[in-house]
């Protein structure tokens, strides 16, 4: 009974056993169903994802324009950029353009290269091959013995052969002047028919003295002079025109000089300046011709840089008179210009230097300060340079040409005087006027467009043609 009562305890606890450990077995199924959680939590975004993903396309798209929109802005950069990496250039060559006067500076050697090997027309060789044995010496000279030395040339009559008839300068000068004279000889005449010679005909007379530009200073000289010895006399136009000859030419004397060249210094530095349309580059070219002819080596430099028709005119000046031209670009730095001009006159042994300058007026402070600057840079080669400084006066302009001279000689030093276009003028008494309140020398008088109407100034000529008086 105890043995049975034992066994039955005994299954009883493999039984319990058994249900202990088939309930064990449950525990892990648990813990493997544990994770459900996790997957019920991983299951929940995969739910979800279809929400997110929304989210992330609405996202994406808006996210998507800002980037068009950055993809736009950037191929508009990149279009801007594209003629940025262009314009690159440009910039580098508007860099350049400040540059200019330094690179003109070094190019101006270029141009004179060119000039200095200009070919010399057969004519005007021929001429200066034989003036070239003539020798001047070593001080100064005149412009007159140069002309000796042109007319005395049997070289000259065989190259014109119209020489025979050759119109004579005095001829020349007096045809020039003929409007000056006639307006002055029939004033004159007007007020001296059938009258005495009174203090109202002296008054009368010294008005039109004055309007025809002689200047006060020379109509009265006239008026006393001829009142002290006729007054109440009659008197004819032809008695008040010897009168006025000589007074006019004792007026001229002390200014008729005839331009002198000291070879020694070579080169001889001639500054021409004045204001515009006074004949400035034609003279330059009619003197380097007279120059040329005379035997002499003459050098041009084409320092009028605002004005390309200069320049041109220059280069056809050095073509007929076979003087070398030294020129740069349109608008270059005149002052570096001559500067320029003179080293190659220099290297070149050239006898004169004759430099243009670009017209100006007066009354333009910036522009006179540029002729001053190259008066400044001369003077770095050679202390005295420029050694004559020319201006050239327009007789049109009348009273004017005298304001004229006050300003340019206290600028650029002016010793010396060329007057232009006296035939396209009644008030050739002007130059009378310069005369008499500057007693700046005056070289050169021009009656046309021809060479042979540039001539010396000879005050008795110049006297007697304004008047048309022969008798002086």
């Amino acid at each position: 009974m105890a043995l049975g009562f034992i066994k039955k305890v005994f299954s009883l606890g493999q039984k319990k056993d058994e249900k202990q450990k088939a309930k064990r077995p449950a525990k892990p199924s648990q813990k493997k169903a544990a994770p459900a959680p996790k997957a019920k939590n991983y299951k929940t975004p995969a739910k979800a994802a279809p929400q997110k993903q929304e989210k992330q396309k609405a996202k994406s798209k808006t996210a998507s324009k800002p980037a068009a929109a950055q993809k736009a802005a950037t191929q508009k950069a990149a279009a801007i950029k594209r003629p940025a990496a262009k314009a690159k250039p440009m910039k580098a060559a508007s860099v350049q353009k400040p540059a200019a006067p330094k690179a003109i500076k070094a190019a101006v050697p270029k141009p004179e290269k060119a000039a200095v090997s200009v070919t010399i027309p057969t004519a005007k060789a021929a001429r200066r091959k034989a003036a070239a044995p003539v020798s001047f010496g070593a001080g100064k000279i005149s412009i007159g013995d140069i002309l000796e030395v042109i007319e005395s040339s049997p070289q000259s009559a065989e190259e014109d052969p119209l020489s025979v008839v050759k119109i004579s300068w005095f001829d020349r000068l007096k045809t020039g002047l003929s409007r000056s004279s006639r307006q002055l000889g029939d004033s004159v005449g007007g007020i001296l028919t059938r009258r005495k010679l009174d203090a109202e005909t002296l008054q009368d007379l010294e008005d039109i003295l004055i309007t025809a530009d002689l200047g006060v200073e020379t109509a009265m000289r006239i008026t006393d002079t001829l009142g002290s010895g006729r007054f109440g006399k009659n008197v004819s136009t032809g008695e008040v025109q010897t009168i006025m000859a000589a007074e006019i030419r004792k007026v001229l004397e002390p200014v008729a000089k005839k331009l002198e060249l000291d070879i020694a210094r070579k080169p001889h530095v001639i500054l021409v300046v004045g204001v515009n349309g006074t004949g400035k580059t034609t003279t330059i070219g009619k003197l380097a011709q007279k120059l040329t002819a005379g035997g002499l080596s003459v050098m041009l430099a084409a320092g009028d840089t605002f004005r390309a028709a200069a320049i041109e005119q220059l280069h056809i000046w050095g073509e007929r008179t076979g003087a070398a031209v030294v020129s740069s670009k349109l608008g270059a730095d005149a002052a570096s210009l001559a500067y320029d001009a003179y080293k190659q006159a220099k290297a070149a042994g050239s006898d004169v230097l004759i430099i243009d300058t670009a017209g100006r007026l007066q009354n333009k402070t910036e522009l006179m300060d540029e002729l001053a600057k190259i008066v400044r840079v001369l003077g770095k080669h050679n202390p005295d340079a420029p050694h004559t400084v020319l201006q050239t006066l327009d007789a049109t302009t009348g009273q004017n040409a005298l304001n004229q001279v006050d300003i340019f000689r206290n600028i650029a030093g002016v010793n010396g005087l060329v007057m232009t276009k006296l035939d396209g003028t009644a008030r050739g008494g002007i130059l009378v006027a310069i005369a008499a309140r500057h007693k700046l020398p005056v070289h050169f008088i021009g009656v046309g467009e021809t060479v042979d109407d540039l001539e010396s100034f000879s005050a008795q000529e110049f006297a007697e043609a304004i008047t048309g008086n022969t008798k002086t």
